[in-house]
């Protein structure tokens, strides 16, 4: 338990502000809020591997609101709230009275008698992920203070159309474990890669995360893709500024070679053009399944243009020494194995399944940490209960 103590040791120094509140997204916490939440992620993956349970509830529902096709943010929060003593219940919106027309405002609500957190993953439309996951937050703190709900649940953003936080803390804590700490980060290389996909409209929100979560811990941060396969403008702002604050850096190249060119870690990840995002969604609401044929296709064909963006051995031979670390938030577009041709060769993958399965086996305790420094004031205190 030398290492558990340590990092209490560690968590005991910082001055996190996140008790009694949400968790939406990475740039709006402060630096000690972020080590916070990792630091209690890697206690409760300890504590897991020493069969210590870390229940703080003895009752009380957790409700997923998944508006997008999930597996491992599915289970991780599923898995993240039974371990802290919460039963698991599905929003399921066709079955709901939401098909009948009740208010965004009134669901909320009626989801929360009992309700300790809500987690949403609505990912899928510029403008409205985020937005909808503050109506529901100022609509369960509006029945909160008057008395209609006798507490207020915690809102953890499960993947919204601007940040995937549970995603990118857990890359991050997979790099911090890899390198050996948060300063050891400093001045390493990671690069942002758009790769090929035989698919159309994945989001914009991992890249966005990444980018804005890794400028903050002094990274050199390389954003490659093809002209036309724009982020939004906001998140580059802000990966700018956070790289001058942190003595890191924030490039924008059009070139996946130069990007992984002595870069000691590569991202290579398919997103949308956010212009193509903003048009399925217009196309979306107004019912235009012609257009949204025709968009696919355009948009299939344009991707095809760029099949030489693929996360090859040729290209791994670039990073530094040619051992990079390769990581993905999964499911990637394997070649050969779940595609004819994707965003990483099969060689490649095979060589870093581990890591990232690694990766990815934070996510449950990112999850859990987040409720929990929610829910608990003082958590050296209440993880040192735990022991």
């Amino acid at each position: 338990m030398q290492e558990l103590n340590k990092k209490l040791q560690e968590l005991s120094l910082l001055k996190p502000d996140l008790h009694g509140k949400d968790f939406l997204l990475t740039w709006e916490n402060s630096l000690d809020n972020l080590k916070a939440v990792m630091l209690v992620a890697e206690i409760l993956q300890i504590l897991h591997r020493h069969k210590k349970p870390f229940r703080i509830f003895d009752s009380g529902l957790a409700i997923s609101i998944f508006r997008d096709n999930s597996t491992r943010t599915r289970f991780s929060f599923a898995s993240a709230v039974n371990a802290l003593g919460l039963g698991l219940s599905e929003l399921d919106e066709v079955k709901s009275q939401i098909a009948h027309g009740e208010t965004v405002k009134e669901t909320a609500t009626m989801i929360s008698f009992l309700t300790e957190v809500i987690g949403i993953r609505d990912d899928m439309y510029p403008g409205e992920g985020h937005t909808y996951m503050k109506e529901v937050a100022d609509a369960v703190s509006e029945s909160f203070r008057n008395g209609v709900l006798a507490q207020r649940p915690t809102l953890v953003n499960l993947q919204c159309d601007l940040d995937h936080p549970t995603q990118s803390m857990s890359d991050l804590l997979k790099l911090k474990d890899y390198f050996g700490g948060w300063e050891a980060l400093r001045g390493k290389k990671i690069a942002m890669s758009w790769a090929y996909s035989p698919s159309y409209g994945k989001p914009l929100s991992v890249p966005q995360g990444v980018i804005n979560l890794m400028t903050r811990f002094g990274m050199d941060v390389v954003l490659a893709h093809p002209e036309g396969y724009d982020l939004q403008p906001d998140t580059l702002t802000s990966a700018k500024a956070f790289a001058k604050v942190s003595g890191g850096s924030f490039t924008l190249v059009n070139s996946m070679q130069e990007a992984f060119s002595d870069a000691d870690v590569v991202y290579p990840k398919s997103w949308a053009p956010m212009a193509v995002m903003q048009q399925r969604t217009q196309l979306l609401k107004q019912s235009d399944t012609k257009g949204l044929v025709d968009l696919e296709q355009h948009c299939l064909t344009e991707n095809k243009r760029h099949q030489d963006w693929e996360c090859t051995q040729e290209m791994m031979k670039l990073t530094k020494g040619g051992k990079g670390l390769y990581e993905h938030c999964l499911p990637a577009d394997i070649s050969g194995v779940s595609c004819v041709h994707g965003e990483v060769a099969k060689t490649v993958f095979e060589r870093y399944k581990l890591h990232t399965y690694q990766q990815a086996g934070y996510k449950p305790f990112v999850i859990a940490s987040m409720i929990l420094n929610s829910k608990i004031q003082d958590t050296a205190a209440q993880l040192k209960s735990f022991l």
